[in-house]
């Protein structure tokens, strides 16, 4: 038979690309940025299967200017909120995602956030790089550059999922007291050592506090200016898991008034975050572009898993990381 088209928002130029085009009549977004919202109807439109990114916005509108054909939309990320699940399920879309394969990846540059913060190492950077250092006319001094020790401090970690699960096992070596939050008590967390808290005294308590929650109505703007309030003034806040989880306004204003010492961000609510913003101009907060997964061999495991849950829909079976599970009552897998 003919092989299914299938449109994807943007290049993977992994090994796995080419086995989903021996399966796949393949179109491909060549440029970087995302393809615009009329784009990827016309060039989605008559094509059962579709691979975006979180920045595609793919909405109730979109899901059905490409119904009936569209079967599945094969997303190359964790987080799913830009896709209309409900909608996707009403016309028997099958949606998967790519968990676990990144958990060590964000997990690495969580602790690679916490120590950049802690001993102000982008601070220092540019201090040498800017002719800061030798103007200053001495290799040291007692009070150059002073940051945060790490070791033995207190770590909380919110949302306590495989990442943060990795982020205590490191917190381990650092020898920090582990405090976790969750919806429910978690025991492969506490088989780590880590102890059970509330929200409010996770904040409270802790000299590093990192965001490890899915984007959910309950968790949007979850970190707020009320629970900045409760951090100790030498505390650090670090945030891989979804920008909207964080108030970035009241994050500034910690930052700029001294809530609290510092953060790290590699998540905003709005991406790319404008370099106009004013937290863009304090010294206190290192700022990444969303580089969580950004390993050659995260983004390769990614890729793979995309393959994988094409492939198992192309041969009428049940992906391995379907999401919305209850599709399957309203249409086989398979085209």
């Amino acid at each position: 038979m003919a092989r299914p088209g299938l449109f994807m928002t943007r290049d993977i130029p992994f090994p796995a690309k080419d086995k989903i085009m021996q399966l796949f009549d393949v179109d491909v977004w060549p440029e970087y940025r995302p393809p615009p919202r009329d784009v990827l109807i016309s060039r989605a439109k008559g094509k059962p299967a579709l691979v975006t990114l979180l920045e595609d916005k793919i909405d109730c509108s979109v899901i059905e200017a490409l119904s009936p054909e569209l079967r599945i939309i094969a997303q190359y990320a964790v987080g799913f909120d830009n896709i209309d699940l409900e909608c996707a399920t009403r016309h028997g879309v099958y949606v998967t995602n790519t968990p676990g394969v990144l958990t060590d990846a964000t997990a690495d540059l969580t602790w690679a956030l916490i120590l950049a913060v802690a001993r102000r190492i982008v601070e220092a950077d540019k201090f040498v790089r800017d002719g800061g250092w030798k103007a200053a006319g001495t290799a040291w001094h007692p009070t150059m550059m002073l940051g945060i020790e790490v070791h033995g401090k207190t770590i909380g970690i919110v949302g306590a999922g495989r990442i943060g699960q990795a982020v205590a096992k490191r917190a381990k070596g650092f020898d920090m007291k582990i405090l976790y939050y969750s919806r429910r008590r978690v025991p492969e967390m506490e088989a780590l050592g880590a102890t059970f808290v509330s929200l409010e005294d996770l904040f409270r308590e802790s000299d590093i506090v990192t965001i490890h929650v899915p984007l959910t109505p309950e968790t949007e703007n979850l970190v707020n200016e009320r629970l900045l309030r409760l951090m100790k003034k030498n505390a650090i806040l670090v945030n891989t898991a979804r920008g909207k989880v964080v108030d970035l306004d009241a994050l500034y204003r910690a930052l700029k008034e001294g809530w609290i010492a510092g953060a790290g961000l590699d998540v905003f609510p709005s991406e790319p975050l404008d370099p106009n913003h004013p937290i863009t101009k304090l010294p206190n907060v290192v700022l990444l572009p969303h580089i969580g997964s950004a390993t050659w061999e995260t983004r390769s495991m990614m890729a793979e898993l995309v393959y994988q849950n094409l492939e198992a829909f192309y041969r009428g079976q049940v992906p391995p990381t379907l999401v919305n599970k209850e599709v399957v009552n309203v249409r086989p897998p398979g085209f």
